[in-house]
Protein backbone atom coordinates (compact mmCIF):
# COMPACT_ATOMS: atom_id res chain seq x y z
CA UNK A 1 0.00 0.00 0.00
CA UNK A 2 2.89 2.52 -0.66
CA UNK A 3 3.84 2.91 3.05
CA UNK A 4 -0.08 3.70 4.21
CA UNK A 5 -1.74 2.20 6.68
CA UNK A 6 -4.85 0.30 6.57
CA UNK A 7 -6.78 2.64 8.90
CA UNK A 8 -5.65 5.81 6.52
CA UNK A 9 -6.73 3.84 3.49
CA UNK A 10 -10.02 2.95 5.09
CA UNK A 11 -10.26 6.49 6.06
CA UNK A 12 -9.38 8.22 2.85
CA UNK A 13 -11.87 5.23 0.68
CA UNK A 14 -15.05 6.83 2.77
CA UNK A 15 -14.41 10.52 2.50
CA UNK A 16 -13.14 11.31 6.02
CA UNK A 17 -9.82 13.25 7.71
CA UNK A 18 -7.45 11.84 9.94
CA UNK A 19 -7.76 13.59 13.38
CA UNK A 20 -4.68 14.02 15.27
CA UNK A 21 -5.69 13.80 19.17
CA UNK A 22 -3.94 16.28 21.75
CA UNK A 23 -2.52 14.52 24.53
CA UNK A 24 -4.87 15.87 27.32
CA UNK A 25 -3.88 19.13 28.42
CA UNK A 26 -1.16 19.16 31.36
CA UNK A 27 -2.00 19.98 35.23
CA UNK A 28 -2.32 23.34 36.09
CA UNK A 29 -1.93 25.03 39.83
CA UNK A 30 -5.84 25.53 39.61
CA UNK A 31 -6.73 21.95 39.14
CA UNK A 32 -5.19 20.71 42.40
CA UNK A 33 -6.82 23.91 44.05
CA UNK A 34 -10.12 22.93 43.41
CA UNK A 35 -9.56 19.21 43.76
CA UNK A 36 -8.34 19.76 46.96
CA UNK A 37 -11.54 22.09 47.77
CA UNK A 38 -13.69 19.63 46.36
CA UNK A 39 -12.17 17.48 49.12
CA UNK A 40 -10.34 15.12 46.68
CA UNK A 41 -7.74 14.98 48.49
CA UNK A 42 -5.91 12.26 46.57
CA UNK A 43 -6.44 13.28 44.04
CA UNK A 44 -5.20 16.88 44.39
CA UNK A 45 -1.94 15.22 45.93
CA UNK A 46 -1.72 13.13 42.44
CA UNK A 47 -1.96 16.84 40.61
CA UNK A 48 0.23 18.57 42.55
CA UNK A 49 2.80 15.74 42.46
CA UNK A 50 3.03 16.03 38.79
CA UNK A 51 3.43 19.97 39.18
CA UNK A 52 6.72 19.47 41.43
CA UNK A 53 7.81 16.69 39.28
CA UNK A 54 7.92 19.13 36.14
CA UNK A 55 9.83 22.15 38.43
CA UNK A 56 11.00 20.91 41.75
CA UNK A 57 10.81 24.36 42.42
CA UNK A 58 7.40 25.19 42.68
CA UNK A 59 6.82 26.12 45.92
CA UNK A 60 2.89 26.58 45.54
CA UNK A 61 2.94 22.70 43.76
CA UNK A 62 4.72 21.79 46.90
CA UNK A 63 2.49 23.25 49.72
CA UNK A 64 -0.60 22.12 48.26
CA UNK A 65 0.73 18.36 47.39
CA UNK A 66 1.68 18.00 51.14
CA UNK A 67 -1.86 20.01 52.40
CA UNK A 68 -3.61 17.29 50.43
CA UNK A 69 -1.43 14.18 51.91
CA UNK A 70 -2.42 15.54 55.30
CA UNK A 71 -5.89 15.72 54.79
CA UNK A 72 -5.81 12.56 53.09
CA UNK A 73 -4.42 11.04 55.88
CA UNK A 74 -6.74 13.02 58.45
CA UNK A 75 -9.62 11.55 56.35
CA UNK A 76 -8.39 7.90 56.86
CA UNK A 77 -7.37 8.50 60.38
CA UNK A 78 -11.26 9.93 60.82
CA UNK A 79 -12.34 11.69 63.91
CA UNK A 80 -12.30 9.44 67.11
CA UNK A 81 -9.93 10.21 70.15
CA UNK A 82 -7.95 8.28 70.35
CA UNK A 83 -5.59 8.68 66.83
CA UNK A 84 -2.69 6.74 67.79
CA UNK A 85 -4.95 3.28 68.24
CA UNK A 86 -6.64 4.67 64.72
CA UNK A 87 -3.53 4.98 62.75
CA UNK A 88 -2.82 1.49 63.95
CA UNK A 89 -5.56 0.21 62.45
CA UNK A 90 -5.45 1.75 59.07
CA UNK A 91 -3.75 -0.19 56.60
CA UNK A 92 -2.90 2.42 54.21
CA UNK A 93 -1.85 5.54 56.72
CA UNK A 94 1.95 4.51 57.03
CA UNK A 95 2.10 4.95 53.26
CA UNK A 96 0.89 7.96 52.56
CA UNK A 97 2.67 9.74 56.55
CA UNK A 98 5.66 8.48 54.83
CA UNK A 99 4.76 10.41 51.71
CA UNK A 100 3.94 13.09 52.97
CA UNK A 101 6.95 13.71 54.97
CA UNK A 102 9.19 12.66 52.33
CA UNK A 103 7.59 15.47 49.98
CA UNK A 104 7.29 17.98 53.35
CA UNK A 105 11.18 17.61 53.25
CA UNK A 106 11.55 18.18 49.78
CA UNK A 107 9.09 21.24 49.53
CA UNK A 108 10.99 22.52 52.73
CA UNK A 109 14.17 22.13 51.25
CA UNK A 110 13.17 23.87 47.69
CA UNK A 111 12.34 26.97 49.73
CA UNK A 112 15.17 27.22 51.66
CA UNK A 113 17.48 27.01 48.31
CA UNK A 114 15.14 30.25 47.49
CA UNK A 115 15.65 31.43 50.62
CA UNK A 116 18.94 31.54 50.51
CA UNK A 117 19.80 33.23 47.35
CA UNK A 118 17.17 36.07 48.53
CA UNK A 119 16.60 36.05 52.56
CA UNK A 120 14.22 38.96 51.43
CA UNK A 121 12.05 36.42 49.38
CA UNK A 122 8.67 36.81 51.31
CA UNK A 123 6.94 34.20 49.00
CA UNK A 124 9.54 31.76 50.18
CA UNK A 125 9.07 32.28 53.60
CA UNK A 126 5.85 32.58 53.29
CA UNK A 127 5.43 28.85 51.74
CA UNK A 128 8.16 27.52 54.06
CA UNK A 129 6.26 28.79 56.97
CA UNK A 130 3.08 27.09 55.65
CA UNK A 131 4.96 23.61 55.31
CA UNK A 132 5.65 23.83 58.73
CA UNK A 133 2.29 24.46 59.73
CA UNK A 134 1.26 21.57 58.10
CA UNK A 135 3.97 19.29 59.75
CA UNK A 136 2.98 20.98 63.41
CA UNK A 137 -0.91 20.47 62.41
CA UNK A 138 -0.40 16.83 61.33
CA UNK A 139 1.98 15.89 63.97
CA UNK A 140 -0.39 17.51 67.51
CA UNK A 141 -3.76 16.98 66.00
CA UNK A 142 -4.02 14.73 63.06
CA UNK A 143 -1.73 11.72 65.19
CA UNK A 144 -1.95 13.59 68.78
CA UNK A 145 2.27 13.46 69.12
CA UNK A 146 3.57 16.15 71.05
CA UNK A 147 6.13 16.65 69.00
CA UNK A 148 7.28 19.42 65.82
CA UNK A 149 8.46 22.05 68.29
CA UNK A 150 11.15 23.44 65.56
CA UNK A 151 8.95 23.98 62.89
CA UNK A 152 6.29 25.56 65.56
CA UNK A 153 9.09 28.43 66.00
CA UNK A 154 10.34 28.49 62.12
CA UNK A 155 7.32 29.31 61.09
CA UNK A 156 6.08 31.72 64.05
CA UNK A 157 9.16 33.80 62.97
CA UNK A 158 8.38 33.58 59.44
CA UNK A 159 4.98 34.08 59.70
CA UNK A 160 5.35 37.11 61.92
CA UNK A 161 7.95 38.60 59.86
CA UNK A 162 5.84 38.21 56.87
CA UNK A 163 2.67 40.60 59.17
CA UNK A 164 4.88 43.01 60.23
CA UNK A 165 5.71 44.35 56.92
CA UNK A 166 1.96 43.45 55.58
CA UNK A 167 -0.45 43.08 58.28
CA UNK A 168 -3.55 42.33 55.83
CA UNK A 169 -1.49 39.46 53.73
CA UNK A 170 -4.30 37.40 54.11
CA UNK A 171 -3.17 33.89 53.59
CA UNK A 172 -0.24 34.68 56.59
CA UNK A 173 -2.73 35.28 58.91
CA UNK A 174 -4.91 32.72 58.28
CA UNK A 175 -1.91 30.06 58.96
CA UNK A 176 -0.83 32.33 61.75
CA UNK A 177 -4.20 32.01 63.05
CA UNK A 178 -4.12 27.92 62.62
CA UNK A 179 -0.71 27.95 64.59
CA UNK A 180 -2.93 29.86 67.38
CA UNK A 181 -5.77 27.41 67.23
CA UNK A 182 -3.88 23.85 67.44
CA UNK A 183 -1.28 24.92 69.83
CA UNK A 184 -4.04 26.65 72.01
CA UNK A 185 -6.42 23.38 71.64
CA UNK A 186 -3.61 20.54 71.52
CA UNK A 187 -0.94 21.73 73.87
CA UNK A 188 -0.76 21.57 77.88
CA UNK A 189 -1.31 25.33 79.29
CA UNK A 190 2.11 24.91 80.64
CA UNK A 191 4.21 23.93 77.30
CA UNK A 192 1.94 27.03 75.84
CA UNK A 193 3.25 29.16 77.75
CA UNK A 194 6.57 27.92 77.03
CA UNK A 195 5.77 27.79 73.28
CA UNK A 196 4.50 31.82 73.66
CA UNK A 197 1.33 31.29 73.75
CA UNK A 198 -1.79 29.91 71.80
CA UNK A 199 -5.41 30.73 71.65
CA UNK A 200 -8.35 29.32 70.17
CA UNK A 201 -10.27 32.51 70.33
CA UNK A 202 -7.53 34.48 69.13
CA UNK A 203 -7.00 32.24 65.76
CA UNK A 204 -11.17 32.54 65.43
CA UNK A 205 -10.99 35.85 65.61
CA UNK A 206 -7.79 35.98 63.52
CA UNK A 207 -9.57 33.61 60.43
CA UNK A 208 -13.06 35.39 60.85
CA UNK A 209 -11.35 38.61 59.98
CA UNK A 210 -9.37 37.40 57.40
CA UNK A 211 -12.38 35.22 55.61
CA UNK A 212 -14.08 39.18 55.33
CA UNK A 213 -10.84 40.56 53.69
CA UNK A 214 -11.13 40.99 50.04
CA UNK A 215 -8.29 38.78 48.37
CA UNK A 216 -8.27 36.46 45.65
CA UNK A 217 -10.47 33.62 44.47
CA UNK A 218 -8.20 30.78 46.82
CA UNK A 219 -6.93 32.99 49.23
CA UNK A 220 -10.36 33.93 50.24
CA UNK A 221 -11.99 30.44 49.64
CA UNK A 222 -8.73 29.35 52.12
CA UNK A 223 -9.83 31.76 54.64
CA UNK A 224 -13.66 30.34 54.42
CA UNK A 225 -12.65 26.65 54.90
CA UNK A 226 -10.71 27.77 57.57
CA UNK A 227 -13.77 30.00 59.30
CA UNK A 228 -16.11 27.05 58.58
CA UNK A 229 -13.54 24.01 60.44
CA UNK A 230 -13.02 26.42 63.19
CA UNK A 231 -16.43 27.29 63.68
CA UNK A 232 -17.45 23.72 63.65
CA UNK A 233 -14.60 22.68 66.15
CA UNK A 234 -16.18 25.45 68.55
CA UNK A 235 -19.59 23.99 68.48
CA UNK A 236 -21.07 27.57 66.75
CA UNK A 237 -22.71 25.21 64.64
CA UNK A 238 -25.36 27.70 63.18
CA UNK A 239 -22.82 30.11 62.14
CA UNK A 240 -20.62 27.61 60.94
CA UNK A 241 -23.78 25.99 58.39
CA UNK A 242 -23.97 29.46 57.45
CA UNK A 243 -20.17 29.37 55.60
CA UNK A 244 -20.84 26.18 54.43
CA UNK A 245 -23.70 27.36 52.43
CA UNK A 246 -21.20 29.84 50.91
CA UNK A 247 -18.54 27.70 50.32
CA UNK A 248 -21.36 25.20 48.67
CA UNK A 249 -22.32 27.75 45.79
CA UNK A 250 -18.97 27.78 45.03
CA UNK A 251 -17.83 24.03 45.39
CA UNK A 252 -21.40 22.11 44.71
CA UNK A 253 -19.68 18.47 43.98
CA UNK A 254 -18.29 18.91 47.50
CA UNK A 255 -20.18 16.30 49.71
CA UNK A 256 -18.51 17.29 52.89
CA UNK A 257 -20.25 20.57 52.82
CA UNK A 258 -23.09 19.06 51.57
CA UNK A 259 -23.53 16.35 54.51
CA UNK A 260 -23.03 19.70 56.80
CA UNK A 261 -25.25 21.23 55.48
CA UNK A 262 -28.07 18.66 54.77
CA UNK A 263 -27.64 17.56 59.15
CA UNK A 264 -27.83 21.46 60.20
CA UNK A 265 -24.44 20.72 61.14
CA UNK A 266 -23.74 17.59 62.64
CA UNK A 267 -21.52 15.77 60.79
CA UNK A 268 -18.13 16.90 59.54
CA UNK A 269 -15.03 15.30 58.28
CA UNK A 270 -12.84 17.22 60.47
CA UNK A 271 -10.36 15.46 62.29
Amino acid sequence: MGGRSLVSTVVAACGLALVSYAPLSAATLDDAQRLFYLSRFAESADTARQLTEANPADLAGWEVRTSALHFQLRRLIGDGKDKKAAFARCAECPAVLATFLEDVNRGRAAARARLASNPMDDEASFFLGKMDLSYLWLQLATLDRKTGWSEYWEAKKLLEAILEKNPVHVRARVARAWMDYIVGTRVPWGTRWVMGGGSKSRGLKMVREAAGTPADYYTRVEAQFGLWEMLTRDGKRDEAVGVAKELLVKFPENKDLQRFVETGGRSNSAA
